[in-house]
């Protein structure tokens, strides 16, 4: 990891590895030395999850939110290729990769595989912004995407949700007459046993009823929230207040309802976390895979496809990163706290900041390989 890279970052940002890590002890630590909090935390209930939870939930996601320019979605319109490039990266082939990954990864653990699947399908609109920065990426077109995909989120996610978790396992393990035909082939062609047994894997239904409404919850309302704070507070103060100081004011604010949430799913599942180390590898793996390959396909297109540096890095890294915030909501609110889909889903924030801050260096290597032709020299004069 490049010290040049992490020094960029906030302190909240550069250790929040650590920072969950510190909420899963006190979280396990919590459940041990008081195992009274389960029923604490159902006293009061917003659907079906625990009332301090939610707002909890709501909070990690309102403070991005807040921090999304809408108004740049007017900017869609002079940038249809990159739009068009984003859509299909973010909406087709992110999610199609993840779900791809977990079977592979994860055939024998349907609660795990649906977590990664959620987070497959939750686009990034808050770290993308700090990793498209280090990269010296397209800052406008960067906001133009967030605030697409956290409206396209609102429209999309329940439905691809669906289709990923439900509809399209039901057709993988529904075919087992062909898929045992064949299946000697790829016996001779070395698949290891536990890949061909895909089509014994548990699926899970999940109805689409309960997961627009984990969406509606816990994106919608602090999406709205973010836009009305936005769009008053710059109409009173002004922009150059509300992105320069409100934002930066409110931004760390987030961390506290993401480590509350960790803290609380950690003290729910108690002893069962620490037996778990084998597990955690096993999610991290495809993790890690996705957000490499997710990177270098996008990057590769983006530069076959003829943009410039700075909009090349911006569309890869809009598609590699991920909202790890909304995946936690949603995993919680139609599974539960203790459920191996949100347990899947709190392993993501744990890898994000040592991986991209990565892919952060290898763009930055990138960029003096591929486009050297955009790189103006400094004219002497200014040496001398």
């Amino acid at each position: 990891m490049s010290n040049q890279s992490t020094q960029k970052l906030s302190l909240l940002d550069r250790f929040l590895t650590l920072w969950i890590f510190l909420a899963m002890a006190i979280g396990v630590l919590l459940g041990a030395t008081v195992p009274e909090v389960s029923g604490i935390l159902n006293e009061l209930r917003l659907d079906t999850v625990s009332l301090p939870i939610a707002i909890g939930l709501i909070w990690m996601m309102y403070p991005p939110l807040a921090r999304v320019k809408y108004e740049e979605l007017s900017r869609l319109f002079g940038a249809k290729r990159a739009f068009a490039l984003s859509l299909v990266q973010n909406w087709i082939i992110g999610p199609a990769l993840m779900f791809a990954l977990a079977w592979v990864f994860l055939p024998d653990m349907p609660e795990y595989r649906m977590g990664l699947i959620i987070v497959g399908l939750a686009r990034c609109i808050a770290m993308v912004l700090v990793w498209n920065q280090l990269a010296k990426g397209d800052s406008e077109l960067c906001a133009v995407l967030v605030a697409l995909n956290s409206v396209f989120q609102m429209i999309m996610y329940s439905i691809l949700a669906y289709i990923y978790i439900t509809f399209l396992p039901s057709l993988l393990t529904g075919t087992p007459t062909w898929f045992a035909e064949y299946s000697w082939i790829l016996g001779i062609l070395g698949v290891p046993s536990w890949i061909l047994s895909l089509t014994g894997a548990a699926v899970v239904n999940v109805s689409i009823i309960d997961i627009a409404k984990g969406v509606i919850i816990y994106l919608g309302i602090p999406l709205f929230a973010g836009m009305i704070t936005r769009y008053s507070l710059i109409r009173r103060r002004g922009k150059e207040w509300y992105d320069g100081y409100f934002v930066k004011k409110l931004a760390p604010t987030a961390l506290i309802g993401l480590l509350f949430t960790v803290i609380m799913m950690f003290s729910l599942q108690g002893g069962k976390i620490i037996s778990l180390p084998y597990d955690v590898l096993r999610i991290a793996i495809p993790l890690v895979l996705y957000f490499v390959i997710m990177f270098l396909i996008s990057y590769v297109m983006s530069w076959r496809l003829g943009f410039s540096y700075e909009n090349t890095a911006t569309i890869a890294f809009t598609a590699a990163s991920n909202n790890f915030e909304l995946a936690i909501a949603v995993t919680i609110g139609v599974f539960g706290i203790a459920s191996g889909q949100a347990f899947a889903a709190v392993i993501g924030p744990l890898l994000e900041v040592p991986v991209l801050i990565n892919m952060v260096n290898i763009s930055l290597w990138l960029r003096n390989k591929l486009f050297k032709k955009e790189i103006t020299p400094i004219p002497k004069e200014i040496t001398r």
